[in-house]
């Protein structure tokens, strides 16, 4: 029978306790409703101009990728697949190549694209996997992020902070210090290569006329810095991936019935499964971070003097040995339109992760590398999956676990399942703005 994962370790004991515990109709008091007003609110002369930049590769070194080659809209934000292809590749999710000859790739991106639903909501603090961009203070435009003094003043908001990060990443947009001006200041200072892609974009005259409407700080080409691009991505992200009319939500408010299934499974997060202890609020998030056990392959994020491909999650920010492979619990909302799950997308299907979640030891030993929604990269397959054949490493990663592991009930799992499935917003897949056809650079648009 399940027990509760976090942070309780009970279990249903007979059939009697599973009945009472489904003839609890009421809301928890945990199961926050999401109100239009709790998002950040942006201005939407901004945000079109967001949709311009989101889809332009202008902002990558060898302009032959943009943001939403790994968040697009025909992927609901996210790519479709466990690691990346970035900075040289071509296509769109699954069918996505890792380019040839000297503009291949060399290492796939080393975590799954998380969706981007709802990041524009009030309560979001950080983001990245490991939590390295943060909100700090009483108000929502103070940032700790790896870029440090370097950090520019004046972004409107958390999502601004992490806009900066992609197009600085040699393995995601920038490309090789030695392929392009762009990557090789940033390989020299951060806030350079800014400088260099804000100086692309004030280059294009029809970027120019729309920043000097959409911005009154800017009142010449002149005027846009990073800053001005970053705020109108996030204006962008923060508008055009909000979803709050699922069949859950339709229940909370207003009593609407879900499927005998789907309510079933609610009733299990809520109560004896224990879900509910990190995946609460309207997000469906704790915001915490946990060592959850997920099978690591790829090239991993070492960082300091180790050579093999570990991703150490949250300790790479903190430094703190605590926090070996902690990531931050994922919102649910939307959840199942955004598979490969975990990290590093280990897992194909939901049901495959939550089984994880319910025993980690029973799902690793089961997990096979072709669990992974990998694109083939014949000079990389070979060293994919190093960790998973090191048993010191898998170790390693079980001594951190914060969840134990219990016995599973198909049946329950079923109703979990249907519940998740509960969470999908009835307009996801009718975004308001969506793709552009064109873009202003005349670069061409996945």
């Amino acid at each position: 029978m399940f027990r509760k994962l976090f942070p309780h370790t009970a279990r249903l004991s007979a059939p009697a306790t599973l009945a009472a515990a489904l003839a609890a109709a009421a809301p928890p008091a945990f199961a926050d409703m999401i109100d239009p007003q709790d998002f950040l609110q942006f201005d939407q002369q901004q945000a079109q101009l967001g949709r311009l930049l989101f889809y332009d590769k202008l902002l990558s070194g060898n302009q032959n990728i943009s943001c939403a080659t790994c968040h697009h809209h025909s992927l609901h934000g996210a790519d479709g697949i466990s690691l990346g292809i970035g900075e040289g590749g071509a296509g769109l999710g699954t069918e996505r190549t890792p380019g040839d000859g000297t503009a291949r790739i060399e290492a796939r991106v080393p975590r799954n694209a998380p969706a981007l639903w709802n990041l524009g909501h009030r309560e979001v603090r950080e983001l990245f996997h490991d939590g390295r961009v943060e909100r700090i203070g009483a108000g929502y435009v103070a940032f700790k992020t790896p870029a440090k003094e370097y950090t520019p003043a004046g972004l409107n908001s958390l999502l601004a902070a992490q806009a900066l990060f992609p197009v600085s990443s040699a393995v995601e947009m920038a490309g090789h210090p030695d392929e392009n001006p762009v990557s090789a200041a940033f390989a020299e200072r951060i806030d350079l290569g800014w400088a260099i892609l804000a100086d692309r974009v004030r280059d294009v005259p029809e970027y120019e006329a729309l920043f000097i409407d959409a911005f009154p700080e800017v009142r010449d080409g002149g005027d846009i810095t990073i800053v001005q691009i970053a705020n109108a991505i996030a204006a962008f992200i923060g508008t055009e991936w909000q979803s709050h009319d699922s069949p859950y939500d339709k229940w909370l408010s207003d009593g609407t019935p879900m499927p005998p299934m789907a309510e079933r499974g609610r009733q299990l997060f809520f109560g004896e499964a224990g879900c509910s202890g990190c995946h609460n609020g309207p997000r469906f998030t704790d915001q915490a971070f946990y060592a959850v056990g997920v099978p690591q392959f790829g090239p991993g994020r070492p960082f300091g003097d180790d050579t093999m491909p570990h991703d150490l999650g949250r300790m790479e920010t903190t430094r703190n040995p605590d926090d070996a492979y902690k990531f931050r619990t994922p919102s649910l909302r939307n959840v199942a339109l955004t598979a490969p799950y975990g990290h590093n997308g280990a897992y194909p299907t939901l049901r495959d992760m939550i089984r994880h979640m319910c025993d980690p030891l029973t799902a690793r030993s089961e997990w096979t590398p072709g669990m992974a929604r990998l694109p083939d990269v014949s000079w990389l397959n070979d060293g994919d999956f190093t960790l998973v054949s090191d048993p010191l490493e898998t170790a390693q990663q079980i001594s951190y676990l914060d969840i134990s592991p219990v016995q599973m009930v198909d049946a329950d799992i079923d109703a979990l399942e249907a519940f998740l499935n509960a969470l999908t917003g009835e307009t996801a897949e009718k975004r308001p703005m969506g793709r552009p056809d064109a873009v202003p650079s005349g670069l061409p648009v996945d």
